[in-house]
């Protein structure tokens, strides 16, 4: 199949360039079962130059988060990755693997559905019920293969699993091998394996991770953009990023468009105006950094498909609609008092939007 026509390619295909640049380029010690050096990472991930190439930066925000996190990977602890939806905990963890091992698409994403066997291995019965337990019948977890590898497996959502599953993984992070009774096997890990997991704050209560767990992991948690400046800089780079993927046969947002929208979100998240004069209602939905990059390559679509490819007010309505209004009757009411006490009152600049905002508002 053709790459061009892959709906979404992993990181390690989207960037193969710099990585390979990376990994010829490298002077510094290579950890068993890595392709670069931590360093060489850490300029993937956070950018820098390497030869002739510009490396783009992955993950915007602290860097000592990041060498941190590529630290924890070098010793035998894993790494479990913590913070608000939309800060980018996913993406710095395929970029991760995808640096380390070239490969991030050993994956497991957490639901209220995954099972134990999705954590261990489980049976081709039909192989099982005809020939008995065999390797041949065993159909391995991204786990295990991952300690079979030496290479890094991801578990996104952990705390949306149940407790049996997260148990699972407790064995696997101390004992670094997974026993096999049908078999009358151990699976030992190669030098090299480690996991990455993913938290969300906001499902906490969902299924609270024990401490036995949690001890087994080095937590790192991504803060929220600090400021308006850093949050539009994300925005417009993954945006850019998700664009080139897409045909939305659109111009990029201007700078203008992406600091509204991330100036309406920042303050309807944080319950108060930027400069902190005015108090406004919050909303139910997260309103994420994630949120506002989909909301935006949304207005794409609407100005290429339906306008003259440049993003309109009515088309970035459109988009704020959707996301801030999660629940028809209390969001409703805070949108509509923030239009008319927040928006309304900013001047020539944002009555466009607001007119177009207040018409979906009728």
């Amino acid at each position: 199949m053709e790459q061009n026509n892959v709906q979404r390619l992993p990181a390690e295909q989207l960037f193969q360039k710099e990585i390979d640049a990376l990994i010829a380029a490298e002077k510094d010690p290579v950890p068993t079962g890595w392709r670069m050096s931590p360093r060489s990472v850490r300029t993937y991930i956070c950018g820098g130059r390497v030869g002739g190439m510009e490396i783009t930066p992955k993950y915007i925000g602290q860097e000592r988060l990041v060498e941190i996190a590529i630290a924890t990977l070098v010793t035998d602890r894993a790494l479990l990755l913590i913070g608000e939806p939309g800060t980018a905990k996913s993406w710095l963890s395929e970029h991760l693997a995808a640096a380390i091992n070239g490969d991030s698409t050993k994956v497991i994403q957490g639901t209220a559905g995954t099972t134990e066997e999705q954590i261990r291995y489980s049976w081709n019965y039909a192989m099982l019920i005809a020939q008995g337990p065999s390797l041949g019948a065993m159909l391995k977890s991204p786990v295990m293969t991952a300690m079979e590898t030496g290479t890094i497996a991801r578990v996104e959502e952990i705390s949306r699993c149940a407790s049996e599953v997260q148990d699972a993984l407790i064995s696997i992070l101390s004992e670094k091998r997974i026993s096999v009774p049908e078999l009358n096997m151990e699976v030992p890990a190669q030098k090299g394996f480690s996991v990455i997991a993913t938290a969300n704050t906001r499902d906490k209560g969902v299924n609270e991770m024990s401490a036995a767990l949690k001890r087994r992991f080095n937590i790192v948690v991504l803060p929220a953009p600090a400021d308006l400046d850093a949050e539009m800089e994300i925005v417009k780079t993954r945006v850019e990023q998700q664009a080139g993927n897409l045909d939305l046969n659109a111009a990029l947002p201007a700078e203008e468009v992406v600091e509204k929208v991330c100036t309406v979100f920042r303050e309807l998240r944080s319950g108060e105006t930027l400069d902190r004069s005015q108090k406004v209602k919050t909303t139910t939905g997260v309103l994420s950094t994630a949120e506002a990059i989909s909301l935006l390559c949304n207005s794409m679509a609407l100005a290429g498909s339906f306008g003259n490819g440049q993003i309109a007010d009515s088309d970035l309505a459109a988009g704020l609609q959707g996301a801030v209004v999660k629940e028809e009757e209390k969001d409703s009411l805070a949108w509509k008092e923030y239009l008319e006490n927040v928006m309304k009152k900013r001047g020539s600049r944002w009555a466009g939007l607001y007119r177009a905002c207040r018409e979906l508002n009728q």
